[in-house]
């Protein structure tokens, strides 16, 4: 079970013994957590754990088939990714639905452009974009470049500030640093740690590198055979005792 929020603080997101089954499959036997408002809160297990699936449950992609999920206090159920949007969630998968061929600035304001007069208002994007960029300190030289040409490190961190200045209020990150060399990984890791800091939104992150959730996250949660089987505050944890709890899931299987 998670543990609850400090100081009488509201979660930003509760989620109560959810449970998900496809056919005979079982990816979600009852999970429990709790997301509080500006934290960091790391999700790692194996693959096949369920971290894909609670993720597009908390998104609105998938219907749980039973348990509750609180946003901001308030009992939701949720119908669609709109409408978990519409209640200030966004995901950040690791495909990121940018447009290769479309400037940085069209890629910021997807689905949302600005218009003056019912035509494309690219000064007022460009100029937004150049200022949500610089606020996250993500350096992108050009916002008029194609987002094609740019690096899987600032193309990640254009997706993940779309997400921010679209007023999201709880953003999900699906294996932000996948298939990312240090240099690219490492950008997205300070933007992590970043909007951390500002502490006006709260961010899950699912990750591999537990070291990485050490290092950007304020707690962790394992996810094992379809439970919560660890949650705890990172800096009362250690890549050791993470290791060491992943490899007994293998030792002692929950039957």
């Amino acid at each position: 079970m998670s543990a609850p929020p400090e100081n009488g603080a509201m979660n930003a997101l509760s989620v109560e013994h959810v449970a998900k089954s496809f056919g005979p499959v079982t990816a979600l036997r009852d999970v429990s957590l709790s997301l509080r408002k500006g934290e960091v809160l790391g999700l790692i297990g194996d693959n096949g754990a369920g971290k894909s699936t609670l993720v597009k449950i908390i998104s609105g992609f998938h219907r749980p088939d039973a348990g509750a999920i609180s946003v901001f206090g308030e009992p939701v159920q949720f119908k669609s990714v709109i409408h978990a949007r519409s209640l200030g969630i966004d995901t950040v998968y690791q495909d990121l639905a940018l447009i290769p061929g479309l400037s940085v600035y069209h890629n910021m304001f997807l689905k949302r452009e600005h218009t003056r007069f019912k035509v494309l208002d690219n000064r007022s994007m460009r100029t937004q974009a150049r200022s949500h960029l610089n606020s996250l300190g993500v350096n992108i030289p050009d916002v008029n470049a194609e987002v094609a040409s740019l690096s899987g490190g600032q193309r990640q961190a254009i997706a993940v500030a779309r997400s921010v200045f679209s007023d999201a209020r709880i953003i999900l990150l699906d294996e932000p640093l996948a298939a990312m060399g240090a240099k690219e990984g490492g950008l997205i890791l300070k933007l992590i740690r970043q909007l951390r800091d500002r502490g006006d939104v709260s961010l899950i992150v699912i990750a591999h590198n537990y070291l990485h959730v050490l290092e950007t996250c304020d707690r962790v949660c394992l996810l094992q055979n379809g439970r919560i089987t660890f949650d705890r505050p990172t800096a009362e944890t250690s890549v050791e005792e993470l290791l060491n709890l992943v490899g007994a899931e293998y030792r002692a299987p929950d039957a």
